[in-house]
């Protein structure tokens, strides 16, 4: 599976999808605007990524 250089995978919520429009990498960690879970930017990135590359598969 290839991942879209441009999926936002950092700036998305792995909790309820939001995406943060700007996140400097700079920042490592964020918290949700929609629904305030707390992120690590790799971690949550790696959640993103991993759901992306199972979906649809069961």
């Amino acid at each position: 599976m290839k991942v879209d250089r441009y999926f936002p995978s950092s700036k998305r919520c792995s909790n309820c999808g939001h995406v943060v429009e700007k996140l400097p990498l700079s920042i490592r960690e964020w918290n949700c605007p929609e629904c305030g879970s707390h992120h690590d930017r790799d971690i949550n990135a790696s959640i993103n990524i991993l759901r992306m590359g199972t979906r649809g598969v069961q």
